[in-house]
């Protein structure tokens, strides 16, 4: 038997002159989007450019006062077949293609009328956004580019002698280029050239994944092209090395960075806590704000009024505290959460922030924030926070995410669908199987239950969330079991109500102890668990050493505890959660149902009497 391998003719390269500054003396022009194209080419004909141009194009620079010469005349050949046949002619890819300096190309060239064209300005026809207005499958198919990428291609190959300009945004360092130098450079000329293979990729990745999608057949391939915007000093850690922030080609990235450096969790943080944020808003009609810490929630809250109790322990007057911003009484309550865990933490508010919000902004120990805008006495304390360094993040309001997302995991690449899943109040009612059914639901238990499964929804799995007067008071995250999940969290719940207790808000400072050491003094005095050297250093923080917190005094705080709601992102498998809720005062329980154990658990909530719903909806987050 014999076996014939065949191999595709490999092409060996084209010798030509070699040149760095190559000047431009023809450039061909086929934009749809004419932003600033008149500008450009009132440079380039400036500078002494023949300007060739087709149908629309051609009319705009006319419009301008520039003289521009119809492809059809300098080809000799009129457009045909309604258009779809206007560059597709040797003189214009010849003249792209030529190898200068090339004897025999110069030869072809000189022979057959074909004059050197040294820069092409071209965008591709709206594809992608043809098929989001939902047109018919024709026009969609009118909208596909075939001239444009053609030339993009033949320009970009060639790219040692011609420079192929593909976006708005490149047109000033063009200008810029020319200037400079009286020509592109090779530099320049390469960078584009990769930017235009990229875009024609990703141009054929979107015709290819829609006309299969058509067909009702999975995509045979899925190209995803980006563009790097800005470098990251690390990854996760130092040696992660290197790091970069990158965006979709054709898209942008969803914040402006308005003041310092993110870092690359800082990003993730940012994501996560505006999102967080953005859906409560949206959910409760009410500003929100979290306190973000290695992309989980150390604490979320809404624009609920403090209780004289609360503004005791998150060292407030009740005065002030009545005349704080919906923002700033936002983020007040989202970071007394846990205010140990969100010692340097990434905050996100739902609206503007003002200067209230910035001032309590300003004396926490906090990485950045992001929110939909500043006003300029917010901004100027938060640029001024960190010597400078603070990071201030703008949400586009505009942005809208991919349906789709992508992640790289060990040479897998996982694709889903985005967890656009918009919680609501009909989640909250549409079942609850506990004694009363829906009429024992408050209103204050249904924004609670909104609050804490919006906030799990964006906690690192298996999660619970306990919520009390439009805040979380405590989150427990990345628990492989789900009652652990519960005790690690009914842990900061407890702790969240001892802060409130009359002996810990009665505990006397030293002059000159900072708010976050008071903090943590606090928590300690509660777990009271101290080792001696601990102690030693604990109490010198006092002016007289604190009497301890007796287990009973704790026990008897704890018991007058109630009101709390418990969400889950997943079922409870066993009754055992609810049993432990039952310590920290959980009144009201939110979580998807589903579970064998459903009946046993609900039945767990009469007994303590619970008002428990089941939204039907898994949240898991990883």
């Amino acid at each position: 038997r014999k076996y014939i391998i065949t191999m595709a003719h490999i092409l060996s390269a084209v010798a030509g002159s070699e040149a760095d500054i190559v000047p431009i003396t023809r450039a061909l022009i086929s934009v749809s989007d004419k932003a600033g194209i008149v500008e450009l080419c009132t440079y380039l004909h400036s500078k002494k450019v023949e300007l060739l141009s087709t149908g629309g194009t051609a009319k705009k620079l006319r419009e301008a006062g520039l003289p521009c010469i119809d492809v059809s005349d300098y080809t000799g050949s009129p457009e045909c077949l309604d258009g779809r046949v206007k560059t597709l002619h040797p003189k214009v890819h010849g003249g792209l293609l030529g190898v200068r300096g090339n004897p025999q190309h110069e030869k072809d060239m000189e022979e057959n009328g074909i004059g050197k064209i040294d820069m092409t300005i071209l965008n591709l026809y709206p594809f992608e956004a043809t098929v989001a207005k939902g047109a018919a499958f024709e026009q969609c198919i009118e909208n596909i580019d075939i001239g444009g990428p053609s030339m993009l291609r033949s320009t970009a190959k060639n790219h040692a002698f011609t420079t192929i300009v593909t976006s708005p945004e490149q047109y000033e360092e063009v200008m810029a280029c020319l200037e400079e130098n009286g020509g592109t450079t090779l530099s320049l000329r390469k960078k584009y050239a990769a930017r235009a293979f990229s875009l024609s990729a990703a141009y054929d990745s979107a015709i290819a994944s829609w006309f299969t999608k058509e067909l009702g057949e999975e995509s045979p391939v899925v190209t995803r092209v980006y563009k790097p915007e800005f470098q990251l000093k690390y990854g996760c850690n130092p040696h992660q090395k290197p790091a970069n922030i990158s965006s979709l080609l054709n898209s942008s990235l969803p914040f402006t960075v308005l003041n310092g450096t993110p870092g690359y969790i800082n990003l993730l943080d940012a994501a996560n806590a505006w999102l967080l944020v953005k859906e409560l808003r949206e959910a409760t009609g009410l500003a929100a704000a979290s306190s973000f810490k290695h992309v989980s929630p150390a604490g979320a809250a809404v624009a609920v009024p403090l209780k004289d109790v609360e503004c005791a322990a998150y060292e407030v007057t009740p005065e002030g505290a009545a005349k704080l911003t919906p923002s700033a009484l936002a983020y007040l309550r989202a970071r007394n959460a846990d205010p140990m865990c969100s010692f340097g933490d990434f905050a996100a508010v739902s609206d503007i922030v003002d200067e209230d919000t910035a001032l309590i902004l300003k004396k926490e120990v906090s990485d950045g924030i992001v929110a939909p805008g500043y006003t300029p006495e917010a901004l100027a304390i938060l640029k001024s926070k960190k010597g400078g360094k603070f990071i201030v993040l703008e949400a586009k309001a505009d942005f809208v995410p991919d349906a789709v997302e992508y992640r790289e995991v060990y040479g897998m690449t996982f694709s889903q669908k985005r967890n656009d899943i918009v919680i609501t109040r009909e989640h909250m009612t549409q079942k609850v199987p506990t004694k009363g059914g829906v009429d024992a639901l408050t209103e204050g238990a249904i924004r609670d239950m909104i609050v804490a499964s919006i906030c799990v929804k964006y906690t690192q799995s298996n999660s619970v969330g306990f919520a009390k007067d439009g805040m979380m008071v405590g989150v427990g995250a990345g628990q492989q079991s789900r009652v652990d999940c519960v005790k690690l969290a009914g842990r900061k719940v407890t702790t969240w109500y001892m802060r409130q207790h009359p002996k810990v808000l009665g505990l006397k400072f030293n002059a000159g102890v900072k708010r976050q050491d008071r903090v943590n003094a606090r928590v300690r005095y509660i777990e009271g668990d101290f080792t001696d050297e601990e102690r030693t250093r604990w109490e010198a923080q006092f002016e007289t050493i604190p009497e301890p917190l007796t287990t009973s005094e704790k026990e008897e705080f704890m018991d007058k505890a109630t009101g709390v709601t418990i969400s889950s992102d997943a079922f409870f498998p066993f009754r055992d959660s609810i049993d432990h809720a039952s310590k920290v005062g959980v009144s009201f329980v939110a979580q998807p149902g589903g579970s064998v154990q459903d009946p046993q658990v609900t039945a767990c909530c009469d007994a303590y009497g619970m008002v428990m719903s089941m939204t039907n909806v898994r949240l898991f987050h990883h």
